[in-house]
């Protein structure tokens, strides 16, 4: 079964209104800490804030930020606004700029969200060695900014060597559609393996092998320190009569 998870957990940051006319001010923005940014989008003009980086670093370790809603309080008012960009400083990783696109109701945007595969255990062709092969990570869909899915599930209980899964199999919600339209693309299949697994022995069969082996070895004769001595005495004499016929 394949479903695309309802609308994305909302994260909320705490932004000002930011009046840099410079890069000496954005200089000077970003040593006290903050990150600046601009909001974006509709009727409304362009806004320019400022957000701490220290929480936007800790969004950002969490997965998905680029696909998920952000509900800016600005000005003691709430913002819904969707990432679209972060620009990153090239030496020290940091995010030194954000844009965010305003959401609002009814206006479709574009937006990859991530593919996730859920019962690995329960699937009998990864049980058997087969190999799940991703063909698409994420999808990138057109939607009402309101019914942004988190992500697409994948689950692959039952599933066996052979089969595949294609974007029909999705169930997404009304106007929630994939941008690459007219064939149906495939996001994973489960192959099989290079090498398949041999079954295992039987116990009985393991037993048989061991008993062949122990009676082989109780049918040869020893060896034993006298005979090693008889045999290294008559060696030596062999070696020595050609000497004595001269």
């Amino acid at each position: 079964m394949t479903w695309a998870k309802s609308l994305c957990f909302m994260n909320s940051l705490d932004a000002s209104t930011r009046n840099t006319k410079s890069k000496g001010d954005v200089r000077s923005l970003r040593l006290k800490g903050d990150v600046p940014a601009i909001i974006y989008g509709g009727s409304e003009e362009n806004k320019k804030v400022s957000i701490s980086k220290k929480l936007l670093k800790f969004l950002l370790e969490k997965e998905n930020f680029l696909s998920s809603i952000i509900n800016l309080k600005l000005e003691g008012k709430d913002q819904k606004v969707l990432p679209r960009e972060i620009k990153y400083n090239v030496l020290t990783d940091d995010p030194i700029h954000v844009d965010f696109l305003r959401i609002i109701d009814g206006v479709k945007v574009r937006i990859e969200v991530p593919v996730q595969f859920i019962n690995h255990e329960k699937s009998p062709g990864l049980k058997r060695g087969g190999v799940l092969n991703i063909v698409r990570r994420k999808i990138e869909l057109k939607c009402p900014s309101e019914k942004i899915p988190e992500g697409i599930t994948i689950d692959l209980d039952g599933v066996d060597i052979g089969e595949s899964f294609k974007i029909s199999s999705v169930k997404l919600e009304e106007d929630v559609i994939p941008t690459i339209q007219g064939r149906d693309f495939v996001i994973a299949t489960l192959a099989a393996p290079t090498v398949m697994k041999e079954p295992e022995k039987p116990a009985d069969a393991e037993a048989a092998d061991s008993t062949a082996g122990t009676e082989g070895a109780e049918g040869e004769t020893p060896t034993t320190e006298s005979d090693k001595k008889e045999g290294d005495k008559k060696e030596g004499e062999e070696k020595k009569a050609p000497a004595e016929k001269k």
